[in-house]
């Protein structure tokens, strides 16, 4: 592992720990075990380090939905989404500890919107990628075409988020059993609707 890795990998505890709000850079070099100047021959500024921990640390929401999008029509529709809601738990459950504390300062918040918007980035993404993926069933003709793809987009991923507070919220880790069982209800509740 190259000592970019490295950086991604500490800064990703340190935020969990920390949250993105007290997650300095002089924080994440130390527990990197680099110096701060080495994490800015790698990283602009710490909004690039927390992106590189969403897209490389956390569970792979973009390439799952990217790669259902590629093969929808080689699985059943609740398949696909159990396959979506489960890999949306995990992700939220990652990233729930780490993204809340934006919210603990209207300037950070106000500065990390800024950034994140300059690189087309940012929690309207997966909707807008989750919408596109049923519209794609629905030109399979698995979802019925007078379905509300961005309200059932919100619904599922408005639960998986809401599971990810609750659970973050209690300070408990769910067991992949009990993550699958969630993922597996919703989907088939989502689908029926569909």
């Amino acid at each position: 592992m190259g000592s970019r890795e490295e950086i991604v990998a500490a800064a990703a505890k340190v935020m969990r720990e920390q949250g993105y709000a007290h997650a300095t850079t002089k924080a994440i070099a130390k527990a990197a075990g680099y110096s701060e100047a080495l994490l800015y021959k790698h990283f602009k500024d710490k909004t690039e380090i927390f992106m590189s921990v969403l897209t490389e640390q956390l569970p792979a929401l973009g390439s799952t939905l990217e790669e259902l999008m590629a093969t929808a029509s080689d699985r059943p529709l609740t398949t696909n989404l159990t396959r979506l809601a489960r890999i949306t738990l995990s992700f939220y459950l990652e990233s729930f500890p780490i993204a809340v504390s934006l919210f603990s300062s209207r300037e950070l918040l106000a500065t990390h919107r800024e950034r994140v918007a300059s690189r087309q980035a940012g929690p309207n993404v997966p909707l807008s990628r989750v919408t596109e993926y049923l519209d794609a069933e629905a030109r399979l003709g698995r979802v019925r075409p007078d379905a509300d793809l961005d309200a059932a987009t919100s619904l599922l991923l408005g639960a998986c988020f809401q599971y990810a507070f609750l659970a973050s919220f209690e300070d408990r880790e769910p067991a992949d059993a009990e993550l699958d069982e969630w993922a597996g209800r919703l989907a088939t509740t989502l689908a029926r609707a569909l």
